[in-house]
C-alpha cells in the first residue's frame, strides 16, 4: 500500500476498529481511491462501508446449519470475473461465474448481478401482559417503484445493523428511535435472506418484550435520517386480522406475527 492510499484510508476510516473490519472496508475504501473520490465524498459513506464489511464477516462466522441443503462450499464456485457496476452510497456487482450442479457437472458460465447490502435487524414490540403489539408505517420506495397504489407499509421495527454493532444492540437502538420504547428482553425468532435471488441483505427478526403505551397512534424517526414515521399500538387479534386480510404485506411483520401466535401463551404465562 502506497502512503497516499495509508493516509486516504486513515482519513476515510477513522480510529476505533478492530483490525478485522479495518481489513474487510479497505478493498470499498482503496476503490474510491483509485477512482479518485474524494475523501469527504468517500467518508459520507463510512456508515455504509463498514455495515457492509461488518455483513461480510458475520456472514462467514455464522453460517446457517446444514441438514437437508447441500454442504458444497463457496469455494467450489468458479469465478471469472466481478466488476463493480455502481459504487455509491449503495453497491452493486456483476458476477461471471460457473457453480457445481445437483447432477455433479458444472454450469455454463453466468452473468449475475447482485445488490451489495448490510445486515438488517428488526424486532415486533410485544406488550404480553396486555397482549398487543407495536407496528411502525412509513413510506416505502419498493412499492412506489413497482406501482402500488398504497406505497405506505406496516412493518415492524427496522433498521441497519452498524460494523461493529451486534443485531441485538441494533434492535434495541431502533426501538428507541423509531418508537421510544425501551425493551426488557429479545427473543430470537430468525436470520433469513429476504430477497436472495439478487440481494446479499440479511435479516435478523427479534419479538422485543415491552411496556407498551396506551396511546393508539404516535410518531417516530429521526429528523437526520429523514424518517417520517407513524406508531400503531393493536391487539392481538387486531393484528392477526391483518395478516388474514392481507393488509400485512410486509414478510418480516408476518413471519413475527405468526411466530408470535406460536408462542403467544407461554410469554402470556411468564408476564
Amino acid at each position: 500500500m502506497s502512503g497516499a492510499e495509508a493516509r486516504y484510508l486513515a482519513a476515510v476510516l477513522g480510529e476505533g476498529l478492530s483490525d478485522e473490519v479495518r481489513r474487510e472496508a479497505a478493498g470499498e475504501v482503496l476503490r474510491g481511491h483509485a477512482q479518485g473520490v474524494p475523501v469527504a465524498a468517500m467518508a459520507a459513506r463510512r456508515h455504509m462501508i463498514l455495515a457492509r464489511a461488518a455483513s461480510r464477516i458475520a456472514a462467514r462466522a455464522t453460517p446457517a446449519p446444514v441438514a437437508l441443503r447441500s454442504d458444497t462450499p463457496r469455494e467450489a464456485v468458479a469465478e471469472a470475473g466481478c466488476e463493480t457496476t455502481h459504487d455509491g452510497f449503495f453497491l452493486t456487482r456483476r458476477y461471471r461465474l460457473r457453480h457445481p450442479r445437483f447432477d455433479g457437472g458444472q454450469s455454463p458460465e453466468l452473468l449475475r448481478e447482485v445488490f451489495v447490502a448490510t445486515d438488517a435487524a428488526l424486532v415486533l414490540p410485544y406488550d404480553p401482559a396486555r397482549d398487543r403489539v407495536l407496528l411502525v408505517e412509513q413510506f416505502r420506495m419498493g412499492p412506489y417503484g413497482r406501482g402500488d397504489p398504497l406505497p405506505w407499509l406496516l412493518e415492524p421495527v427496522a433498521g441497519r445493523v452498524d460494523g461493529g454493532e451486534t443485531p441485538e444492540a441494533c434492535a434495541r437502538r431502533e426501538c428507541v428511535e423509531e418508537a421510544g420504547l425501551e425493551l426488557q428482553r429479545l427473543e430470537k425468532i430468525s436470520s433469513h435472506y429476504c430477497t436472495p435471488g439478487y440481494s446479499t441483505e440479511m435479516f435478523h427478526l427479534f419479538l422485543g418484550l415491552c411496556d407498551l403505551p396506551e396511546a393508539r397512534q404516535g410518531r417516530g424517526g429521526l429528523d437526520t435520517e429523514n424518517e417520517d414515521i407513524r406508531t400503531h399500538v393493536i391487539g392481538f387479534d387486531a393484528a392477526m386480522a391483518l395478516v388474514a386480510s392481507g393488509e400485512a404485506n410486509n414478510g418480516p411483520l408476518v413471519l413475527g406475527l405468526l411466530w408470535l401466535e406460536r408462542e403467544r401463551a407461554r410469554l402470556r404465562a411468564a408476564a
